[in-house]
């Protein structure tokens, strides 16, 4: 239990005393008009109140990504945690909150337009095709995940509800409204109720989960995956299949602890924050709040089944983190947790593919200069959600691979963005170019042993992934060098 209690501290005291030094670097002016002031056009330009504003941002980076990805992570045991918290601290909240600056400070742009102010025409590119590619991944398993379920739940067995084919439908014509409609029609008036709904079951469990799971995680059992003489039961032994925490662990749990995708997400509420203070409260808060949804979740993989890892395994095998979900909120929650679990698991993901959708809409749009009017609006997002259609016939694992991927590398990626405009600016620019340098690591050494990329064994991939690592950071040492010697110059 007391694992736990630090986890959740931690991010309390990260947010409180952490965040704030965080702001001071971002340059962050009360006084200046906001794009929402400025280009108020009534469909993405729309004042939304801040605290609408963070129940839609965290549900807008949530959905279902803090849940299932811990509850996998969980088959590594207490270890998950640990990645969560420290994932989430130096990198995640970071991440979102330059995502939010940055963005705020380009008009709202999308992430390819602010790559190619401050970096060049290539890196743009490069950028558009990572942000595209992710969020059009997103938006497809978000199609598929929810599809999934609804259609194999009992009650709708022999019924036309029962057909794949017609839950995937009817989420594509949802996601064509909410991609189309003004922000204010739906996804302001709708969300922070399910952003609530999302808060409230996260409790609950958590709550239940430390009056009533039968074996909560301790402190011990972190250092029980480096000796396994901590355990005598060898059903409780974590990963005992011996899947490498570097890197897979790190690509397994991404929403909670860091995550490309919530730079997508970062325009929608840009252009509709009302002052630049928000900017904190909203994206560095939004992230802590999803911290702890992943650690609840992962406390649950691990404490909720006396078979420990076996038992997990066995119900990922059959069911996959659904089942975990349904399993654990109706044994602890009742009736009212089962519901609860259907929500989780079907509402909660097409609320982040809506919103993946948009943001695509919206990068698309910003990339090509396109005017917003609703025939444009039509002519982007029709011919997006066909080849989604399509894309949902494809083995849904594959999907989920390079949604992982991608998601590592976009996340890199705008850390990589964010010590850019930190160096501009002269402020501490370690708080992103550190973590950056770290996700560089990670996702070198995940695409050369990664069956969709090089399939090198992992003793070759790890030291080549470290080396890169290495010299990102011997080249960041030498270019930070050359500027303090260039300010100080200038300064005499």
């Amino acid at each position: 239990m007391l694992i736990f209690f630090i986890c959740i501290g931690l991010l309390l005291l990260a947010y409180k005393f952490y965040s704030p030094f965080v702001e001071r670097q971002a340059g962050i002016d009360p006084n200046a008009k906001t794009p929402q002031a400025r280009f108020n056009d009534g469909v993405d330009y729309v004042e939304v109140h801040p605290v609408k504003a963070f129940l839609i941002q965290f549900l807008n980076i949530a959905g279902v990504g803090p849940i299932f990805g811990p509850i996998l992570g969980a088959l590594y045991g207490p270890i998950a945690l640990v990645w969560i918290v420290l994932g989430n601290l130096l990198g995640g909240a970071v991440h979102d909150y330059f995502s939010g600056v940055m963005s705020i400070k380009e008009d709202g742009k999308s992430l390819p337009e602010i790559a190619g102010h401050y970096f060049n025409i290539y890196f743009k590119a490069a950028m558009l095709i990572f942000t595209a590619m992710l969020l059009f991944f997103v938006g497809v398993v978000f199609i598929m995940s929810p599809a999934g379920l609804l259609s194999n739940l009992d009650y709708f067995k022999d019924t036309i509800f029962g057909e794949n084919t017609f839950w995937v439908l009817l989420i594509l014509g949802y996601y064509f409204l909410a991609t189309l409609l003004p922000i204010d029609k739906i996804i302001t008036k709708l969300y922070p109720v399910f952003g609530l709904l999302m808060i409230v079951m996260t409790t609950s469990i958590a709550v239940a989960l430390l009056i009533h799971a039968p074996q909560l995680p301790t402190v011990d059992g972190i250092f029980a995956y480096f000796d396994h003489s901590h355990y005598n039961n060898e059903l409780l032994e974590p990963n005992p299949d011996g899947l490498p925490v570097w890197p897979l662990l790190f690509v397994t749990i991404t929403c909670g602890a860091i995550s490309g995708f919530h730079s997508t997400q970062a325009p929608i509420m840009a252009r509709c924050l009302t002052n630049e203070k928000y900017i904190r409260p909203v994206y560095y808060g939004a992230m802590m709040a999803e911290g702890v949804v992943a650690c609840v979740w992962a406390t649950a993989g691990i404490a909720a089944f006396p078979g420990g890892y076996a038992e997990l395994k066995g119900i990922l095998d059959i069911g996959g983190p659904g089942m975990v979900v349904n399993q654990v909120a109706s044994t602890y929650l009742g009736a009212a947790g089962g519901i609860m679990a259907i929500i989780a698991v079907a509402i909660f993901p097409i609320t982040s593919g809506d919103t993946a959708f948009r943001a695509l809409r919206l990068t698309i749009i910003d990339a090509f200069k396109i005017p917003q009017s609703i025939r444009n609006r039509l002519f982007v997002a029709v011919p997006i959600l066909i080849i989604a259609y399509f894309m949902t016939k494809i083995d849904f694992t594959l999907i989920w691979r390079y949604f992982a991927f991608s998601n590592m590398l976009l996340s890199t990626s705008v850390l990589w963005l964010a010590t850019k405009y930190l160096f501009n600016r002269g402020t501490f620019h370690w708080i992103v170019s550190l973590p950056a340098i770290v996700g560089t690591c990670v996702t070198v050494s995940y695409i050369l042993t990664a069956g969709i990329g090089f399939g090198f064994p992992q003793p070759l991939s790890q030291p080549i992934g470290i080396a890169v690592g290495v010299v990102s950071l011997i080249a960041l040492i030498i270019a930070h060098n050359k500027r303090s010697k260039r300010l100080a110059l200038e300064g005499l």
